[in-house]
């Protein structure tokens, strides 16, 4: 594969917008030639030189094109990933890749075939937040882990207007296909595949069709349980991460940047890009000697979604492992359909 890399979005609206084109802009590894606008053509406005195609089928002829990413409605991710692979294109494919096991590994099928990529788009991995908490954990100073507990809680009682997202005929629906693989992929991140798994759905907003909360409670080595939970009418979020151990805790809120500063146009290589503001702080809780306890504010990493676009190219370019291995994918879409 040549470098820079060919690429292009089949869709350059929020997400195109937001999480794609800034990276693939900035990364010197990547050339951003095109994008697929069906009705607005609005991505001259912020690229002049990139090509806006009037279909998906138009981009996938341009024969320059290597890597096409994938971030069009949940449904169809299946469809347009497979329409990619079989022109010869590698593929970075939004959270949820497919709705089913069965059509992902008929996709790694098609790609091992064709000596292609089926890469999976999970930038919350480097949220500011969770790199915080992964810190932590992987530092020790917790002790052996007793309990870990992830939220991601919303208020949003009415509808949306994006009525795939709320009808239940159509495959991957509800807050579970849309929040539900972030937080499996980073608990996958940090533990791999769960001993047991049990899942709890339920559809509170009025006229839902679809699931509105999920809980899950996961068991790993050595007594750990993990407890991951979402909800569409939670009035007063709780803390996103909290974590236990047998020396102290970890508590930590959801307050990664990035995705407020790309919405106002600020480049992934600003100054402060990725920076928490200042009283963000995880706190630590170490206990001493008997009731002693040690409270320490922890300041986060800075969070980059360009460091997920540097592994695509690593990948892609040199045949480096991708660190959302297919196994990860694997087991997310098995606790999504369990």
């Amino acid at each position: 594969m040549s470098s820079p890399i060919v690429t292009g979005i089949l869709s350059f609206g929020m997400s195109g917008r937001i999480f794609h084109a800034p990276f693939v802009h900035a990364h010197q590894g990547f050339n951003f030639k095109a994008v697929v606008e069906r009705t607005n053509k609005n991505v001259n406005q912020f690229y002049p030189d990139v090509i806006s195609y009037d279909s998906i089928e138009a981009i996938l002829a341009d024969n320059e094109i290597e890597l096409i990413i994938v971030n069009t409605p949940n449904y169809l991710h299946y469809e347009h990933a497979r329409q990619a692979l079989l022109a010869g294109k590698s593929v970075l494919v939004e959270k949820p890749v497919t709705a089913t096991s069965a059509q992902l590994f008929e996709l790694f099928d098609i790609a091992k075939q064709k000596g292609l990529h089926v890469l999976v788009y999970q930038n919350r991995r480097w949220d500011s937040d969770f790199l915080s908490v992964k810190d932590i954990i992987e530092s020790g100073r917790l002790g052996e882990l007793i309990e870990v507990n992830f939220r991601f809680d919303r208020y949003r009682p009415v509808l949306s207007p994006k009525l795939f997202k709320e009808t239940a005929q159509t495959p991957a629906n509800g807050l579970i296909y849309d929040l539900g693989p972030h937080l499996l992929d980073q608990i996958i991140s940090l533990f791999g595949k769960p001993i047991t798994a049990n899942k709890v759905t339920a559809t509170h907003r009025e006229g839902s069709e679809v699931v509105d909360y999920f809980s899950y409670q996961l068991t790993y080595p050595h007594q750990l349980v993990v407890n991951v939970t979402s909800g569409l009418l939670i009035a007063h979020p709780m803390p996103s991460f909290i974590v236990h151990g047998t020396a102290g805790s970890y508590v930590k809120d959801r307050v990664d940047v990035q995705e407020a500063q790309l919405d106002k146009a600020i480049k992934p290589t600003d100054h402060n890009y990725g920076v928490e503001p200042e009283g963000s702080e995880g706190i630590l809780t170490i206990m001493g000697i008997g009731t002693e306890k040690t409270l320490e504010k922890i300041p986060s990493l800075e969070g980059n979604y360009l460091n997920l676009f540097e592994a695509v190219y690593q990948t892609l370019a040199n045949g480096a492992v991708y660190p959302i291995t297919d196994e990860h994918v694997a087991w997310q879409l098995e606790l999504l359909e369990l």
